[in-house]
């Protein structure tokens, strides 16, 4: 049975809703609030998006050769907010994104039995695939989350608005039961 397929087809899903969600989300953010800490002792959604960005570009270039902690990456350099506008902080994180998803797409059946390393530990590429996906989630929830917080009441939800789950089940199958 292929499971390379369906695998590879829910990986590339998954990232590729959160980056649409990430960037609805900052669509609703001034470009003031991209670049405001809601704490002294956070990031801002800039700082969050540049480290995101550079640690897939890190972990996806050259991703089957390669360590995914590359000797250029400035890992500090990345908590530090360098960009003068929206537009150069959107070329930097859709470079990461477009690594990921080029590499990802070139994957073969036969990379999933390789071993790739990540800062000299072994890694298999499913799992390598997996620590990814789990790390840019994990942003992808701050960015929201910030996001969310700096638009204030100008905020659309980015998916069910609550106290209308019953209204969604609803419409998505009608009078029954959802799943049935």
């Amino acid at each position: 049975m292929d499971h390379f397929t369906p695998f590879l087809s829910a990986m590339l899903n998954v990232f590729e809703s959160h980056k649409q969600m990430t960037e609805r989300a900052i669509a609703q953010v001034s470009d003031e609030g991209l670049r405001t800490a809601l704490h002294e002792h956070t990031n801002s959604i800039a700082v969050i998006m540049k480290h995101v960005a550079g640690n897939l570009i890190s972990r996806w270039t050259d991703f089957l050769t390669t360590d995914g902690e590359k000797r250029d990456r400035n890992r500090d350099d990345e908590f530090v907010d360098t960009f003068a506008t929206r537009e150069e902080l959107l070329a930097y994180w859709e470079r990461g994104w477009t690594i990921l998803f080029d590499s990802l797409k070139g994957l073969t059946p036969e990379d999933l039995e390789k071993t790739i390393y990540i800062r000299g530990d072994a890694h298999t590429v499913p799992l390598a695939i997996q620590r990814s996906l789990g790390h840019t989630c994990y942003h992808v929830g701050q960015i929201v989350q910030v996001a969310r917080i700096q638009a204030g009441d100008e905020w659309t939800t980015l998916t069910i608005p609550r106290g209308q789950s019953e209204q969604f089940n609803k419409e998505r199958w009608g009078e029954g039961t959802p799943g049935k």
